[in-house]
């Protein structure tokens, strides 16, 4: 199945946008640079590979690398939530419930209760990443490691996951010998893209991309896939091994994400209903459009976490948990209203 005309003239239009809002990411502040002046800074940027003045280094240095990554995490959160919505035959599946953020949160918490976190900036990220990854290997073993499993008892088994994770990680954070650690735990956890660097783009730049395209590759037997394991069996799918290779991308993409910004929840469920109910469920146009549409969703929140209080500033987690919550709410009272 490819893409038709419209469906190519849509996502250039969505990538147009996913510009738009970078644009006026890094000109909207506390500080307000005019929209000339962030395009000579980001052109200076392209040519020098360097900034130059005090607002130069506003725009390249400090916006600039918190955009990039909204936009990776948005758009990866996105394709993993898509992805795992398909597998799991459940339209309230996404990395947050899954047990994948769980993984990573658990780690983290760790790292920072124990001090751990200060041998090295690496160790946030990488043990974030790593605990993720462990998650949903644990989910895939355990989820599938039986004769005539399904992808339903893959789904219980994350839930469970996450929850047992999530208590792991609270009984962490009670029992911190620091209160100031315990405080720092807390703030990774509601996810915030502050201090964010071009060398935290570049960490998670790459394997981001690597879960992303994985996702894509397999669009198709996702469309089979969300008809029914049962249909995609008999369309020539394998389901368990597409299953586990689908999870273990979107695995991949939201790890890389949550390792640089601490749990960013619901933007892997809302962002792919948003696609669904405007533009339909065809898989090969719905995750690029979701990774579209996710980062704009979330640069657009992390704006608005940045300003709409101002001087009081929100974490952008706690901003898309404030959207998403109600989301949730109404896609189940759509459901019992449409049975």
């Amino acid at each position: 199945m490819t893409l038709t005309r419209t469906q190519i003239r849509l996502l250039v239009a969505l990538a147009v946008l996913v510009a738009a809002a970078a644009l006026v990411g890094v000109c909207i502040g506390p500080v307000g640079v005019p929209m000339t002046q962030a395009l000579r800074a980001l052109g200076h940027l392209a040519t020098t590979n360097i900034g130059a003045g005090a607002q130069d280094a506003l725009i390249t240095q400090i916006r600039l690398p918190r955009i990039l990554i909204s936009i990776l995490v948005g758009g990866g959160l996105s394709v993993a939530g898509a992805a795992m919505q398909a597998v799991f035959g459940n339209p309230l599946a996404e990395p947050g419930i899954t047990g994948v953020s769980a993984g990573a949160a658990v780690v983290a918490a760790a790292l920072i209760v124990t001090g751990a976190v200060s041998a090295t900036s690496w160790a946030l990220p990488v043990g974030a990443f790593a605990g993720a990854l462990a998650a949903s290997a644990i989910v895939q073993i355990i989820g599938f490691g039986r004769r005539g499993a399904s992808t339903a008892s893959l789904l219980l088994v994350g839930i469970a996951l996450n929850s047992f994770l999530g208590a792991l990680t609270a009984a962490l954070i009670a029992n911190a010998v620091n209160s100031e650690d315990a405080r720092s735990a807390m703030f990774w956890l509601n996810g915030d893209l502050t201090g964010g660097t071009m060398a935290d783009v570049t960490m998670v730049a790459p394997p981001l991309m690597v879960g992303v395209a994985g996702t894509l590759f397999f669009a198709r037997e996702l469309n089979m896939l969300a008809l029914g394991p049962t249909t995609a069996q008999s369309s020539g799918v394998h389901v368990r091994l597409v299953s586990n290779l689908v999870l273990a991308f979107a695995a991949l993409a939201t790890a890389s994400g949550v390792a640089a910004t601490g749990i960013i929840s619901f933007v892997g469920l809302v962002v792919p209903h948003l696609v669904r109910l405007l533009f339909g469920s065809d898989h090969t146009f719905l995750l690029p459009a979701s990774f579209m549409l996710g980062a704009i969703f979330l640069t657009a929140a992390d704006t608005a976490a940045r300003m709409i209080f101002t001087p009081v500033v929100l974490q952008t987690g706690t901003l898309t948990a404030l959207i998403g919550a109600p989301f949730l709410l109404f896609l189940v009272l759509r459901r019992q209203a449409a049975r």
